[in-house]
């Protein structure tokens, strides 16, 4: 690989370290003794984001405090020229008086309890544990002008009993993508039965294994015998990688110590235009997620905090997120300018946005008419023992 390519990769890892923060890589999966092509990458360490002042004012002075995902809420820490919460302070007049951000689902569970955020943007398994908890608080749609904009599909996902409970902001879906300097693609299940796979490491993953085993039409609503089958397929290769960081599952392409992946289209396009060989295998569907914001259950004064749903379901903030953070926005509205791209990488741009959408199984909170309780479902609670059981073998 040219010199110029290289390059163009080192630069894509380090907006991955600093966009999406990525924290400490964990160790490569052993190469192969079969000769394989190696990029050498550097990694510029990213400036450190200048935290959020934390006063001891409270939500009805006007300020809120907010736990999100990295990339979800910049402020001008990492990038002076990103900088879309600073905007919403200026012309709202409300004042972020504590932006805490995460990087994995893991993170955000472990920190939501910490204290009472007044805004939390949520995944489905985090939503559902809030809405059961009471932690969050339902939402008056009628509130958040942009609301109406976003997708049905994902507006849908956040109500329950009739009452809303999340804003839709940004989602993505995960394909397989495989080096076709390495390996000739195959399928799904070709995939799984190869040690060098790399997989997100997230209970979730578990749905994409389920429809690779087959016996599944729902991979997020299993039965026990077919979460049992499918913990068979991943336990019967111990040898595969579990990613946790972006970052090193950009190295272990570019060392050429993985042939397939689990990814958003995102990073299957900086591959790409780094001059990695990389395709997509061609599979029935794909699974996906969606973050929405949600308020949280004791806020004295809500008016900031709508403020700010109102802020997040603009067309312009959408597209700042969605261009920043490698995901699609919630909102077609927002697919112009800078997130265009990621607009055409998940299909949400031209005729085949609605093929590529009904392609992708998302997961949803709690499943459908899928209830553990009633012996129909297992529920998450269970793949994530199982799951931490098999990346700790």
């Amino acid at each position: 690989m040219n010199r110029r390519r290289a390059y163009a990769l080192a630069l894509g890892a380090a907006a991955l370290a600093a966009g999406m923060g990525a924290a400490n890589p964990t160790p490569d999966p052993a190469v192969s003794s079969k000769p394989r092509p190696t990029l050498s990458i550097t990694v510029r360490k990213s400036p450190t984001p200048t935290p959020t002042p934390t006063p001891t004012a409270t939500q009805s002075d006007g300020t809120l405090q907010i736990l999100t995902y990295r990339g979800y809420a910049e402020y001008g820490g990492t990038s002076p020229k990103v900088n879309w919460v600073g905007s919403f302070e200026k012309e709202t007049g409300c004042r972020i008086a504590r932006l805490d951000t995460v990087q994995t689902a893991e993170e955000m569970a472990a920190r939501v309890g910490e204290r009472p955020y007044d805004l939390v943007s949520a995944g489905p398994a985090l939503a559902a544990s809030l809405i059961q908890n009471k932690q969050v608080q339902a939402i008056d749609p009628a509130k958040v002008t942009g609301y109406e904009d976003t997708e049905e599909r994902f507006r849908d996902m956040s109500t329950v009993s009739g009452k809303v409970y999340g804003v839709p902001y940004l989602w993505g879906y995960q394909e397989f993508i495989y080096d076709s300097a390495m390996v000739k693609g195959g399928d799904l299940k070709q995939a799984f039965a190869s040690d060098r796979v790399a997989l997100k490491d997230s209970p979730l993953s578990i749905a994409d294994a389920a429809l690779a085993e087959g016996s599944a039409d729902k991979p997020f609503e299993l039965t026990k015998e077919q979460l049992d089958r499918t913990m068979a397929l991943l336990e019967s290769h111990k040898e595969r990688t579990y990613w946790k960081y972006p970052i090193d599952l950009i190295k272990a392409f570019a060392t050429g110590s993985i042939d397939y992946a689990q990814a958003t289209p995102y990073y299957r396009l900086l591959l790409q235009n780094a001059g990695k060989q990389i395709k997509t295998l061609e599979t029935r569907k794909n699974t996906g997620w969606v973050d929405s914001w949600m308020l949280g259950a004791n806020l004295p004064d809500t008016t900031c905090a709508y403020r700010w749903l109102n802020w997040v379901t603009a067309p312009g903030a959408q597209r700042d997120a969605a261009a920043w953070a490698g995901l699609a926005p919630a909102s077609d509205k927002a697919c112009k300018g800078r997130a265009k791209p990621m607009c055409e990488a998940y299909g949400m741009s031209g005729g085949g946005k609605s093929k590529r959408l009904d392609r992708v199984v998302f997961a949803e909170r709690p499943p459908g008419g899928c209830r553990a309780e009633d012996g129909e479902c297992t529920d998450y609670d269970t793949w994530t023992r199982r799951w931490s059981a098999l990346v700790a073998e």
